[in-house]
This record gives C-alpha cells, sequence and structure tokens, in this order.
C-alpha cells in the first residue's frame, strides 16, 4: 500500500472509522453496508450546538407520488429568507438524515443561516436520476420561499449539487445564489485514479467508485457524456453559480475538485480552491478529534457565511 504523510490524529480517525466496516466484504447487501454506515456515524454524532433547533418535515406533500423528507436546522441569529440544500455524502447509497445530522447542525449554527437537509432517494433500489430528481423538487420548493438558495454537499452529494446546477441551466431555471462543494465525484471517468498515486487511499480506495458509479447508474462503470451524471463531461460552465470547492488532496477524487475549479474559472465562474493537504475523504465528521479537520471545517463553515450574508454572488 502506498505510504501518505498523515499526521497522528488523522490516522486515529481513519484506524476508528475503518473499524466499523471489519468484516463487512464490499459486495454486501445494501442493508448491511447501510447498517454499519450508520453505526459508524453515530459513533461521531455530537450534541447540537447551544439555541440550535432541528425539525424533520416534508416538502412537496401535495405530490401523492412522492413525500421528499427533509431535517431544517435553525439559529435564532440566521439570517431570513435564504437557506443552504445540503446533500449528504454516501456514494448514492448510503446515508440519510441522520449520518449528516450533527455535521448539519454545526454548519448552521457556524455561518448562522438556515440548513434544510434532503433525504434523497438512494441506490441501488432508485436509479439515476431519482436522486437527481429529488434535489430539484426540493430546490424548486425551497425556492419557492427563500430569496436565495445555496447548494452544498459532501462526496455523492457535492456531485449532486453540480449536476443540479447543470439541469436548472438547461432548463432555464433560476440558479442557486452559490454551491459550496466537498470532494465531489465529477470526472466522466471514475476508473481514472486507478493506477495513480492515490489509488489506495484511506477510506476511498480508487476500485471503489466504480462500484457506486455502477450502482448509481445502473449499468457498468463506462466513461459518461452526460453532464448530469458526471458534471465534468460538460464543456461549458458559463452562467454556474460561484463557487467554494474543499478538497481532500489524499483521495482519488482530488483531481475532480481541481479541474472542476479550473473550468468555471475558465468560465468567468469565481471558484475558490482549498487543496485540504493532508485530509482525507470522508474528513468531515472527523472535526472533533483532528485539528487539521476542524481547521478546514472551520473554513467551509466561514465559506457558507460569506455566501450566506452577502448582498449578492
Amino acid at each position: 500500500m502506498t505510504s501518505f504523510d498523515l499526521d497522528s490524529q488523522v490516522k486515529a480517525f481513519i484506524r476508528k472509522t475503518d473499524s466499523f466496516s471489519a468484516g463487512v466484504p464490499p459486495d454486501a447487501p445494501a442493508p448491511v453496508i447501510r447498517a454499519a454506515y450508520d453505526r459508524m456515524c453515530a459513533a461521531y454524532a455530537r450534541p447540537y450546538p447551544p439555541g440550535l433547533r432541528a425539525m424533520d418535515g416534508i416538502l412537496h406533500a401535495q405530490n401523492p407520488t412522492r413525500e421528499l423528507r427533509v431535517r431544517s436546522y435553525t439559529t435564532p441569529d440566521a439570517i431570513p429568507h435564504r437557506v443552504v440544500l445540503y446533500f449528504h455524502g454516501g456514494g448514492f447509497v448510503v446515508g440519510g438524515l441522520d449520518s449528516h445530522d450533527s455535521i448539519c447542525a454545526d454548519l448552521a449554527a457556524g455561518a448562522e443561516v438556515a440548513v434544510a437537509a434532503l433525504d434523497y432517494r438512494l441506490s441501488p433500489e432508485n436509479r439515476y436520476p431519482a436522486a437527481l430528481d429529488d434535489a430539484e423538487a426540493a430546490y424548486d420548493d425551497l425556492l419557492d420561499s427563500h430569496q436565495a438558495v445555496i447548494v452544498a454537499g459532501d462526496s455523492a452529494g457535492a456531485t449532486l449539487a453540480v449536476a443540479l446546477c447543470l439541469r436548472l441551466r438547461r432548463k432555464g431555471k433560476p440558479m442557486p445564489w452559490a454551491q459550496v462543494l466537498i470532494y465531489p465525484m465529477l470526472h466522466p471517468d471514475c476508473r481514472r485514479a486507478i493506477g495513480g498515486p492515490k489509488e489506495d487511499a484511506p477510506l476511498l480506495p480508487a476500485a471503489s467508485l466504480a462500484g457506486y458509479r455502477r450502482l448509481y447508474a445502473g449499468g457498468p462503470p463506462v466513461v459518461t457524456d452526460d453532464p448530469e451524471l458526471a458534471p465534468l463531461a460538460t464543456r461549458d460552465f458559463s452562467g454556474l453559480p460561484p463557487a467554494a470547492i474543499f478538497v481532500a488532496d489524499i483521495d482519488p477524487l482530488a483531481e475532480d475538485s481541481h479541474d472542476y475549479a479550473a473550468a468555471l474559472r475558465g468560465s468567468g465562474v469565481a471558484a475558490s480552491l482549498h487543496p485540504g493537504t493532508g485530509l482525507i475523504h470522508g474528513y468531515l465528521r472527523g472535526r472533533a478529534v483532528s485539528d487539521r479537520i476542524a481547521e478546514e471545517f472551520s473554513a467551509i463553515v466561514s465559506a457558507l457565511r460569506g455566501f450566506a450574508h452577502s448582498g449578492h454572488p
């Protein structure tokens, strides 16, 4: 296995995280994988910050075919009429409202902005574009009652945020206020990191990416030309909202973020890129056990606060 430059706190975070999937084969049924993931997430859960309120609800409840579950987070100091629509990570296969509960709570409290976390449909039971359809419906609903919606997410959720921006542009709908992205998967060829220096990166080896793409798309992990599945498949990034992009540099997906930031800037879209030196995929939940992760989490909060409280993107 490749040796990576990791500090002792990040190494301990990796060991603890890996312990929850010990004995679970990669090809285990989805319920087994989800149960292990949920146990891991619960182990990192933190109490809500003082004054934070969370409430479960339904969007598009008038549609009998699909009710969208959300968990909304607010603080007394939250700026009015703006909201962050957050999409959780998990390869489109695992995760939900509980897995990212304390993450969303800390983001809402730190950035002083309302956060609505979406419980989108998961694969393989619900193939692409089910999750994107849910994201679009949730965005439409929130935009009806807010002046501005910031889209944000981690891993698969960050992928979903970018794909949503491209779909909205294709349909001529209003753009989000901004996008805040944490280690997204964006490249048309999900196998491109195989054989590279980050192939065996902790917590997300490159070979796993093809498996997630296969389950999400419902077919073999071939190169796609669909930008709403893999956003870097498009050549045109004009008109997209400004972005703050957070990388884990010890991650097979790191280059996706670098490529996306360059593509946005090349199209005249403002994009900040945070390189995430010494960080690994999935670092968000380690913010209480690693000084380096806590520093990066503070940068994410600052980016959200800056967008939410700005007069204009």
